[in-house]
């Protein structure tokens, strides 16, 4: 990877001379000395919450070095981070009405999205497949008509699949579930056939489990890749414009490259657990070549 130094990210933007310079959300932790951070409680590696009852992650992490920034941009020796747990259909709306200033999740950018919320770089790419005990023989989209199947409310997964199940007419009972960890749940418990959601969440999920031998993963997708980002108010350009630095310098430096080690790389809490899951050349395009892009294409 290219060498950049972390410290760009924390260059003073232009135009911020003074308090009253500020708008939108770096103004609002400006008056209020506080920033708010959305976190999941079970999107491993991502965003999830460890045997000692911390919040912990990859995003987690990043949105750490964007609170720095923040920090140091708006010159305050103290800033209280506040920690708030979302779902994947509380996210949004407790962005966009102002309750947390950053989601630090598992949350795909997509264009559909964007129409509500903004996104900082990209920072993984996932696709969109399915768990099941391989004792069921379940390996293609197809080989799942008639069954029935879990994703998680909220999530562009669950509208995926409700859009397969018509488009193929497979005939599906699709569940929803509250959160990653209860969808898996019915899996482990005969109640659904399979999850339908992220392939990293699940490979996460089935590393985690009790027998990780008796699951496997779908060799069929019911999307492209698709790209997380940290999500951000929408029309918020002072804020954006400091996230998209620091993420930026992030990715392109040798702590960024180390960042990515630590949660894909190594054993991670809160069982050890090591997802090895290498840097391919789409990965690494995208963290020497940071964009917010919604479109799979760019990646």
């Amino acid at each position: 990877m290219k060498l950049f130094g972390i410290a760009v990210a924390l260059l003073a933007l232009p135009g911020l001379a003074s308090a009253q310079d500020l708008t939108g959300t770096l103004k609002k932790i400006k008056e209020t000395g506080a920033i708010t951070l959305g976190h999941r409680e079970s999107s491993v590696p991502f965003s999830y919450i460890d045997n000692n009852a911390k919040v912990v992650g990859y995003s987690m992490d990043i949105c750490g070095k964007i609170v720095e920034a923040v920090k140091a941009e708006l010159k305050m020796d103290k800033l209280d981070v506040r920690l708030l747990p979302v779902t994947p259909s509380t996210r949004i709306p407790l962005m966009a009405n102002g309750t947390i200033d950053l989601e630090c999740g598992s949350t795909t950018n997509n264009a559909e999205r964007q129409k509500q919320v903004a996104y900082t770089n990209t920072h993984f790419l996932t696709a969109s497949a399915f768990v099941s005990k391989k004792a069921k023989n379940l390996k293609k989209i197809e080989d799942l008509k008639g069954k029935t199947v879990v994703s998680t409310a909220g999530t562009t997964n669950m509208k995926q699949v409700v859009e397969a199940n018509a488009a193929k007419n497979l005939g599906l009972t699709v569940l929803p579930a509250k959160d990653h960890a209860a969808a898996f749940l019915l899996v482990e418990l005969d109640r659904a056939e399979a999850f339908i959601m992220d392939d990293i969440l699940l490979a996460s999920l089935v590393a985690s489990s009790k027998d990780p031998g008796l699951y496997q993963l779908s060799d069929e997708a019911f999307s492209l890749p698709e790209p997380y980002g940290i999500m951000l108010r929408k029309d918020d350009a002072q804020f954006k414009a400091l996230a998209d630095r620091t993420t930026a310098a992030l990715f392109k430096s040798p702590e960024g490259e180390a960042l990515y080690r630590k949660w894909f790389l190594s054993p991670i809490p809160p069982n050890g657990i090591n997802l090895n899951v290498p840097l391919n050349a789409m990965l690494r395009k995208m963290l020497e070549k940071p964009t917010d892009s919604a479109d799979p294409a760019a990646y």
